[in-house]
């Protein structure tokens, strides 16, 4: 009979049906054997622990086969496999109930000792109608499914009363661990049942797991409440910051208007100064020409062109000082007003002169004063200003201009 099933039932594999799992040590391989038996077994060198079901690999296999649609058998060869890890036994609920297509039959087999347990377990909450054995070897397996499949496997023997209560005790424990079903209704025994006292434990257990699940969702809802305020709190002040940039931007646009209207003005009264000063220095050089072609005595002509020439410098002078008048020099007279309200118009124009690095001559003939009156205006500025004894007027303007 095993030759017969080894001739109508080959094996196929494609390369891509496996999966290497390096951490664990071992490599799945997928393999189809007959029609529609889907075998699972491990290639390791020693012992491993299962760490995932590679559902996908599995999908993968059965539509390369054409078995979507079609009910399959299952094959697992659990050889070399010693544990089994927490993933890989809630991915078995997906392989049970959320699956296409369904099973027909599945068989372990190669089942060590320290395992049988999880395979008794999974036997335990499969769905109504679909069979799960377990057999010393594959062949074994394969004439289990065989059989199955001619409609001659024996119905199961039945159950003692401690069967069925095992087999109750480890379905309860697999839907509280691996489906998270904390609400199942447990069926106790009577109190004089020797299997009362474990049947009660695991309605205790029940209970607390339920009740550290509602702790759970409150912890997860009180986080929920708390990032859903900080998000809000962040949108509020990001908010604010936006209008607070607005408002900023409001007022630079308002302050650059100004100053751009005070220089238009500025550029106007320049032009206007400008123009009397050309006319007032031409006026100057023909008096100049005027008087050099006098017939008068030498010294009154000299004193007279002297005084022609002082006041043609100062005129030149001025016009200098009128028009080297910028937008960053109005800027600077802006803000220096606002630092230091209490300087008069006249301090505020020595400011920006000695700034721009004019002597205190120029600067005197500008303001229309003598040197010695500069030299006072400039000490009562050191005051207002609040400079030191030893700091320097120019060093200190030169340093506020050095901020804008």
């Amino acid at each position: 009979m095993s030759k017969e099933i080894i001739a109508v039932l080959p094996d196929s594999e494609q390369k891509h049906w496996k999966s290497d799992h390096l951490q664990a040590g071992f490599t799945k391989h997928i393999k189809l054997i007959g029609r529609n038996i889907i075998q699972s077994s491990i290639e390791a060198r020693h012992d491993i622990t299962l760490d995932s079901m590679d559902i996908e690999l599995f999908d993968t296999a059965l539509q390369e086969s054409g078995l979507t649609d079609e009910p399959v058998y299952c094959l697992w060869d659990f050889a070399h496999v010693n544990d089994v890890s927490y993933t890989y036994k809630k991915s078995i609920t997906k392989l049970l109930y959320n699956r296409n297509p369904q099973f027909k039959l599945i068989v372990f087999y190669h089942v060590q000792q320290s395992v049988s347990i999880l395979v008794e377990s999974f036997a335990a909450v499969v769905p109504d109608g679909l069979r799960v054995l377990v057999t010393e070897n594959r062949q074994q397996a394969l004439d289990a499914i065989m059989e199955y499949e001619k409609g001659n496997l024996p119905e199961p023997p039945a159950e003692s009363h401690a069967a069925i209560m095992k087999r109750n005790f480890l379905a309860y424990l697999v839907r509280m661990s691996w489906f998270d079903m904390f609400d199942e209704h447990i069926s106790v025994p009577p109190f004089d049942d020797n299997y009362y006292t474990f049947f009660k434990a695991i309605e205790a257990m029940q209970t607390d797991l339920r009740e550290k699940e509602k702790e759970k969702e409150m912890e997860l809802e009180q986080l929920k409440q708390d990032y859903e305020q900080k998000i809000t709190d962040a949108v509020i002040k990001l908010n604010a910051q936006i209008e607070l940039n607005k408002k900023q931007a409001r007022e630079s646009e308002k302050e650059i208007g100004e100053l751009k209207s005070r220089i238009a003005n500025q550029d106007m009264e320049l032009t206007r100064v400008s123009t009397a000063i050309a006319e007032k220095t031409t006026a100057l050089r023909n008096l100049l020409d005027q008087i050099y072609a006098l017939d008068i005595d030498q010294d009154q002509k000299r004193q007279m062109t002297d005084s022609c020439l002082s006041l043609i410098e100062t005129e030149t002078i001025e016009k200098r000082l009128n028009i080297e008048l910028t937008e960053s020099d109005s800027v600077f007279l802006s803000k220096l007003q606002k630092k230091h309200p209490h300087l008069n118009q006249r301090e505020l124009r020595i400011s920006l002169l000695v700034k721009l690095n004019y002597d205190t001559r120029e600067i005197a003939r500008s303001v229309g004063i003598s040197t010695r009156g500069m030299e006072s205006i400039r000490y009562r500025m050191h005051k207002k200003l609040g400079l030191g004894k030893h700091q320097s007027i120019k060093t200190y303007l030169s340093d506020l201009a050095a901020t804008f």
